[in-house]
């Protein structure tokens, strides 16, 4: 019981970290929009709290059940914990499977975004381009020739220059990026998938762990034993006195 308890509360706390992180950056952040238009409420933060908030809200249910002994709350935990186990194995299958129609869709979606950068209700979508463009040294989402049509011929948003200075993605001579956004991103996954793959894996195995624990449990039914040996001892007391 008290191995659950603490599986529970490092489900608890690793759902509050989590929902930390995504409301700070929901207040912080919070002129980002999503680079794709066809899911506007899918930013990052958003996500984020999502996720902690199931995490914390599964983590009490066990914690909670294992301190009652409630066996419809640790049932109601074991189910949580499968539902969302499963969920991450069908997600992952699936990625894995059609990967190359979800690299084809998110290119497209992307550029389909990049139409909005100079409209007045995404300043966010616009400021979001320009940090990721800067520090992971990229342009468009292919290459620079993405944003030809959003833009203008042979123009480009400034933060594709190699040197940044007001007005260089006018200039036909300037350095630019060459290479395109989601090239960039795939390659920082691949020199961190050692470090995603081990987090991945501590949270796989912390959700076993606690399915195992909420499986194997056994709650206390019926009478208690002194209950029972107080129950037997006046019984037999009274049979003692009766043949007297």
């Amino acid at each position: 019981m008290v191995l659950l308890q603490q599986r529970s509360t490092g489900h608890q706390l690793c759902g509050c970290g989590l929902l930390g992180v995504g409301i700070w950056l929901s207040v912080s952040q919070g002129n980002f929009a999503t680079f794709s238009p066809s899911f506007p409420s899918l930013s990052a933060a958003n996500l984020v709290i999502a996720i902690g908030t199931i995490v914390m809200v599964t983590g009490f249910l066990g914690c909670l059940g294992a301190i009652k002994e409630n066996k419809c709350l640790l049932l109601s935990f074991f189910i949580v914990l499968l539902i969302i186990l499963l969920a991450e194995l069908i997600l992952l299958i699936l990625f894995f499977v059609y990967m190359d129609k979800v690299n084809e869709n998110a290119k497209k979606d992307l550029k389909e975004g990049l139409l909005l950068y100079n409209t007045e209700n995404n300043v966010g979508l616009k400021n979001a381009w320009n940090i990721i463009q800067a520090e992971m040294r990229c342009c468009g989402v292919t290459d620079y020739t993405d944003w030809y049509p959003v833009l203008g011929e042979n123009t480009v948003p400034d933060r594709c220059c190699m040197e940044n200075s007001q007005g260089c993605g006018r200039n036909t001579t300037t350095p630019l990026w060459r290479t395109g956004c989601y090239e960039k991103v795939k390659t920082w996954f691949d020199d961190n998938k050692h470090v995603l793959g081990t987090v991945g894996m501590c949270i796989l195995i912390m959700q076993v762990r606690g399915l195992l624990g909420a499986s194997q449990l056994e709650l206390p039914a019926g009478p208690k034993p002194e209950a029972e040996d107080e129950a037997h001892t006046h019984t037999h007391t009274r049979t003692r006195t009766r043949t007297k």
